[in-house]
Formats: structure tokens, C-alpha cells, sequence
């Protein structure tokens, strides 16, 4: 089970930190993502990490020098940490794991197994 929580709303410039926190498996050996989707639009994939055996990280494009995803295994959780927030942030995002070689999956909504429910990211103007 996955659990995203961290949401909120912020004003454009704010940070927000989300967490997803998994239960009933160790999922070090898994890829997790962070996607967002907005009504009418298909989920895109925003930040994803590779399984603690091959370090690699994905960023969109849209988020890349603003958005960092981390990994506390200790915790079994990974983070994405948000900064200079836009109003085209404004999302409902999800973490997924997925337990395919990172070179297939990457940061593919389709590809992944294990979704959390989402929590919903605001954005003021």
C-alpha cells in the first residue's frame, strides 16, 4: 500500500514537500513515481526514481531545476520536495511503484503497478 500525503494549497513562488510512504512491502527494490493529473488531461509523470540498485532520477521537463525526488529508505519513503511553485502546479499527484528495470519504465504512467491515492496540490496566484 502507498500512501501520498503533503498537499495543499500555496501561493506561486511556495514550497511543498510530499511524501509517499509504503506499507506491507519494502519497496527499495522498486521505482516510484510521482505523477500528476489535472480533469481532462491524461496523467503525466512529474518525478521518478530508480530502485536503490541503479541510481537514476527523471524529471519533466516542466519541473526540472524546481522539483527533487529522494528516497529515505530507512523510512521506506520516497519525498518529493517542490520548490518555486507555479500555478500550472496545480495538480492532483500520486506516487506509483513499479518493479520493472528503470530503462523500461521510466517515468511511463502505464507502466506502473502500485498506486497511492492522491493528494491534491493548489497553487494561488
Amino acid at each position: 500500500q502507498l500512501q501520498a500525503s503533503g498537499g495543499g494549497l500555496v501561493q506561486a513562488g511556495g514550497s511543498l514537500r510530499l511524501s509517499c510512504a509504503a506499507s506491507g512491502f519494502n519497496f527499495r527494490y522498486h521505482n516510484i513515481g510521482w505523477f500528476r493529473q489535472v480533469p481532462g488531461k491524461e496523467r503525466e509523470g512529474v518525478a521518478c526514481i530508480s530502485s536503490t540498485t541503479r541510481s537514476s532520477a527523471y524529471y519533466a521537463d516542466s519541473v526540472k531545476g524546481r522539483f527533487t525526488i529522494s528516497r529515505d529508505s530507512a523510512k521506506n519513503t520516497v519525498y518529493l520536495q517542490m520548490n518555486s511553485l507555479k500555478t500550472e502546479d496545480t495538480a492532483v499527484y500520486y506516487c506509483a511503484a513499479d518493479f520493472e528495470d528503470f530503462s523500461v519504465s521510466g517515468c511511463r504512467a502505464h507502466r506502473y503497478d502500485y498506486w497511492g491515492q492522491g493528494t491534491e496540490v493548489t497553487v494561488s496566484s
